[in-house]
Formats: structure tokens, C-alpha cells, sequence
């Protein structure tokens, strides 16, 4: 995706995951290229899991849902897994309202969810050292 202005999604690399952030409402055709740049760094990075945070989304249409779905459907077909974390509460309640079907999309609460969910579809059995490094954190 490229842009001239400020950053409207990042795309970090955190061991076999992908951390992808947007940063503000994206128009159909800034969706469409964040979700070809992101399916090609799966395949580069050689990831095996992915976070989409769309925490700072206030609203998430049709096209948008639709999108993460096919992202989703995508990675799973290149070999990873794919949760959606950060979905507002006010966002969810449309989407239900509006009847979005989210089909086999993964979500999670927040970020720290989203890749216990990932260590445990990608990893189980492999420990969780965030959870444990948490002071307060609370442990199955």
C-alpha cells in the first residue's frame, strides 16, 4: 500500500505472527491493497498466524467484513491462522443488527487474546509466556 500521508495500517512481524494494525477507516480501495499486501507478506514472512486489530475502527460495512473474511479464508489456504481482535462494542452491535455474517472468522478481545488464541491453534502445548509474565494475569 503506498501512501504519502500518515501510516493508515502497519504490518509488524512478531515471530511466526503477523500484527496487522488499522489505523483509521480505510475506502474500499485502501481495504483492497491492505489485503494483497498482507496476504504477501504471509507468504514472505512464512507466517503462521495473523492478528488484524481493528480496534480503532468505528465502523466496519459490509465491504470491510467481506474483506476480512476473504483475508482470513486466504491465510488459511497459505497455511495460517487468522483472529480479528478489537471489534468495538458499538461496531458488533451493528454488525449483528445488520445481520453481517462474519462466517468462520476468528475473533478475540484485544491484542494479548488474539495471539494466546494463535499460540494455541499454531502451538499447542507450547507455553504462553505472556500470560505468565502478566502480574494479575489470569492462568487456565
Amino acid at each position: 500500500m503506498t501512501t504519502t500521508g500518515p501510516r493508515l495500517v502497519s504490518i509488524l512481524r512478531q515471530g511466526p505472527y503477523l500484527i496487522a494494525s488499522i489505523h483509521t477507516a480505510l475506502d474500499d480501495t485502501q481495504m483492497t491493497d491492505f489485503q494483497h499486501d498482507l496476504v504477501e507478506r504471509i507468504g514472505r514472512d512464512r507466517s503462521r498466524g495473523v492478528v488484524i486489530d481493528v480496534a480503532a475502527l468505528d465502523v466496519l460495512d459490509s465491504f470491510g467484513t467481506r474483506t476480512l473474511r476473504t483475508i482470513a479464508e486466504v491465510a488459511r489456504l497459505r497455511g495460517a491462522v487468522t483472529v480479528v481482535v478489537g471489534i468495538r462494542p458499538d461496531v458488533a452491535f451493528a454488525m449483528v443488527a445488520l445481520g453481517m455474517d462474519t462466517g468462520p472468522l476468528r475473533t478475540a478481545l484485544d491484542l494479548e487474546e488474539g495471539l494466546d488464541v494463535l499460540d494455541r491453534l499454531v502451538a499447542p502445548g507450547r507455553s504462553t509466556s505472556r500470560s505468565r509474565s502478566t502480574p494479575g494475569s489470569r492462568t487456565a
